[in-house]
C-alpha cells in the first residue's frame, strides 16, 4: 500500500508543478496576445524603430509572434525537466 501512496503523491505533486507552469505560460501569452496590443499607439510614441518600423506595429506584428514560438519551445523542455523530476518522462 506504502508504494500506491507514494505514486499519489508524486502525480498530485507533479499536477501542481505542471499546473503552475501552464497558468503561467498562459499569464504571458495573454500578455503579448491581448495587453500589449492595447498599447500599440503609446509604443509608437515611443522613438526606437525596430527595423524601420515604430515600436508599437512591431511589438503587435512580430513580437508576440516571436514570444509566441520560444514560448513553445521553453514550455515543452520545461515540461520534460518536470516530468523527469517526478519519474513520468516518456521513453524514446
Amino acid at each position: 500500500m506504502p508504494e500506491s501512496t507514494d505514486l499519489t503523491q508524486r502525480e498530485e505533486a507533479h499536477w501542481r508543478k505542471t499546473t503552475r507552469l501552464m497558468l503561467t505560460h498562459l499569464g504571458i501569452w495573454f500578455f503579448f496576445g491581448y495587453i500589449i496590443h492595447m498599447f500599440v499607439t503609446p509604443l509608437n510614441k515611443i522613438v526606437i524603430p525596430v527595423l524601420g518600423f515604430p515600436l508599437g506595429f512591431y511589438m503587435a506584428a512580430q513580437g508576440s509572434l516571436i514570444v509566441f514560438v520560444v514560448m513553445l519551445f521553453v514550455f515543452a523542455r520545461q515540461q520534460e525537466n518536470i516530468d523527469r523530476e517526478f519519474g513520468f518522462e516518456e521513453e524514446e
